[in-house]
């Protein structure tokens, strides 16, 4: 008798499977808003480096780049994320630049990355020397968000840099 109870709510439960396992039509997925990021708490460090990359800019005959706190809080976020992951890397990169392009009206968006360095000369020389860094810097942007953040465990700095062009 059991046996049979049992086969009789097979099928509801095989159908009610099928359903809790179908997927919404992009139309009905409701996504998190994105969230402007107005402020943000920039270090000495910081400011230095971003100084320093506009005055490279400027001594090749480019525009200084603005600097925008929402990209920079971006680029923090991505810091924290290495940290956590204890890894360099640019996972994430095509969410980063989604949310610019979607909050900020960009139409072009880069990154570079580093690790470990302990100035920011010494990390902008670096990139000055990695062509695909070098390129970034030099790029037709607009505007640009840095962050350097120290692991709290390692002393490590972990330092990503966006750039933005509307």
């Amino acid at each position: 008798m059991k046996n049979k109870s049992l086969r009789a709510l097979l099928p509801l439960v095989v159908v009610f499977a099928f359903l809790s396992c179908t997927t919404n039509s992009p139309q009905d997925v409701v996504l998190p808003q994105a969230k402007l990021v107005q402020n943000y708490a920039y270090q000495p460090e910081e400011m230095e480096l971003a100084d320093l990359i506009n005055e490279y800019r400027v001594s090749k005959g480019l525009i200084p780049l603005q600097i925008i706190n929402h990209i920079s809080f971006k680029s923090e976020e991505h810091n924290e994320y290495m940290i956590a992951k204890n890894i360099v890397n640019h996972d994430l990169f095509e969410e980063r630049s989604q949310n610019i392009i979607q909050l900020l009206g960009a139409v072009k968006v880069n990154e570079n990355i580093a690790y470990n360095f302990s100035t920011p000369n010494s990390v902008l020389h670096a990139w000055l020397n990695s062509p695909g860094h070098k390129a970034n810097i030099e790029g037709n942007f607009t505007h640009f968000g840095l962050s350097i953040t120290v692991n709290s465990v390692t002393g490590s700095k972990y330092y990503t840099n966006m750039f933005m062009k509307r």
